[in-house]
């Protein structure tokens, strides 16, 4: 088991990974499960790695990348994988201030990213595979930023289990789910949003995304957030925006457990909104439209800096638990 620390850049965090011989800022996503580098200066082998001669290509919900595949090693925390694949951008759209991505999704998001393979094994795969974890098991400790800070080094991952010290309370797991489009991720049944002693929905299926910004809930439950708490969408940031500041808390209820954003919580901070070119005098939600089709349901980073969460592939599950 081996921690390392992660900086929060408000949109996502990034983590300090080191490939070959220089450490890069790659975004920590669960929601994709390739490597690479090189969004914003080129990345190559360094003498330990080499070309497969092989290209790579992926497409994220905002994003994209294309590259050439090479094998290096890769290290994180005080872990080391001597071989692992890596994307070699050579082109990349919408990856401003970050180096690329560490993907701790399933393997099988993998599965035709790269010209001649079918998948490849994953950081976390491989970690497993040869020795250097017991158990695959990913633990993530997110914090919110303070004050207008754009780069607070306040999360923490652990590779190969859980910090006892980063949450309070019992750690509560869920299944994640077998089929349905959001099975391909980190996929888990929601039994219910609610806003105050509203329900906004009692069903559906979602996704828990580290590399996702917002909290995405389906158009239909979006449109009764926005009915009961008296907000509209903000056309020029695509959030909820609100003229008189919301009072009611916002749950998420999986299994039998809620768990709860305070306004406090699902609120843009006021000393956050020239980071995101938000105006003064309103409330802005972290809380927006999922759509009305396929994955609609995202539980992301301003979720999750709130909450503990254990992504375990040997037990097939997630895991949350109060953050401290």
């Amino acid at each position: 088991m081996s921690e390392g620390s992660i900086t929060n850049q408000n949109d996502c965090y990034v983590a300090p990974v080191t490939i070959g011989d220089q450490t890069w800022d790659l975004i920590v996503d669960t929601g994709s499960s390739n490597t690479w580098c090189g969004a914003q200066e080129p990345c190559k082998p360094s003498s330990t790695g080499n070309y497969t001669g092989d290209s790579v290509y992926v497409s994220y919900g905002s994003g994209e990348f294309y590259g050439d595949e090479f094998l290096d090693q890769v290290s994180f925390g005080n872990l080391t994988v001597p071989s692992q694949s890596i994307g070699a951008a050579t082109w990349s759209d919408q990856f401003d201030g970050v180096d690329g991505i560490i993907g701790f999704g399933p393997v099988r998001l993998t599965r035709g990213t790269v010209s001649n393979t079918n998948k490849v094994p994953t950081f976390m795969d491989n970690l497993y595979n040869q020795g250097s974890i017991s158990s695959e098991v990913l633990g993530v400790s997110f914090r919110p930023e303070v004050g207008s800070d754009s780069d607070d080094t306040n999360g923490e991952l652990t590779l190969g289990g859980i910090d006892s010290t980063k949450f309070t309370g019992p750690l509560t797991y869920f299944p994640t789910l077998k089929s349905g489009a959001a099975a391909a991720y980190w996929g888990i049944s929601i039994a219910s949003f609610t806003y105050g002693f509203t329900t906004i929905a009692s069903s559906g299926k979602g996704i828990v995304d580290t590399g996702t910004t917002l909290i995405y809930i389906p158009t239909a439950s979006y449109n009764k957030f926005l009915s009961v708490a008296k907000g509209k969408t903000d056309r020029s940031s695509g959030l909820a925006v609100f003229t008189k500041k919301p009072t009611s808390n916002f749950g998420i209820k999986f299994g039998s457990t809620t768990y709860t954003l305070t306004p406090a919580q699902y609120l843009v901070p006021a000393a956050q909104y020239g980071n995101f070119g938000l105006r003064s005098g309103k409330y802005y939600s972290w809380i927006a439209d999922g759509g009305s089709a396929g994955v609609n349901t995202i539980i992301g980073q301003k979720f999750l800096e709130n909450y503990y969460s254990v992504f375990d592939t040997t037990n097939s599950r997630i895991d949350f638990a109060q953050a401290v």
